[in-house]
């Protein structure tokens, strides 16, 4: 008859399986957590300056746009293998600078940046940090 006092219950034989697997059980948790509420604090953060912008009321200025710039974000999605998908995002910003030479840049929520040029001048209605109209004057010499 054969001695099973030395036996751990475990299938693979030994206790060092036993204690990677209750670590497995208390990290992984651990990690989700983390990447969950990065996640959750990321959506909360965005959503609270889309209200803050939201909610400002709307201002026109006079002022003159001194630069634009894009600025592109490209996001690379590996599923599988051999499937990847690749997509981009762009953001416009225009630079305003206002009477008293403060400038300014906003994101352009508007499509406006393919239709005004560095150097126009005229009123820019602005909305927190979002430019949302620009009424160019045609008076104005560069």
């Amino acid at each position: 008859m054969s001695d099973f006092s030395s036996f751990d219950g475990s299938p693979f034989g030994g206790s060092s399986f036993g204690n990677t697997f209750n670590f497995m059980f208390t990290a992984v948790p651990i990690f989700i957590g983390i990447v969950f509420v990065i996640v959750i604090v990321g959506i909360l953060f965005r959503g609270s300056r889309y209200v803050k912008n939201a909610s400002t009321p709307k201002i026109s200025h006079y002022a003159r746009i001194v630069a634009k710039r894009m600025d592109v974000r490209h996001h690379h999605n590996h599923h599988g293998s051999d499937h990847m998908i690749n997509s981009s995002r762009t953001h416009y910003y225009i630079t305003l600078e206002f009477d008293n030479g403060e400038r300014k840049e906003y994101l352009d929520v508007k499509q406006l940046y393919g239709v005004v040029v560095e150097g126009d001048a005229g009123y820019a209605s602005v909305q927190g940090d979002w430019i949302i109209a620009f009424e160019r004057d045609m008076g104005f010499q560069r």
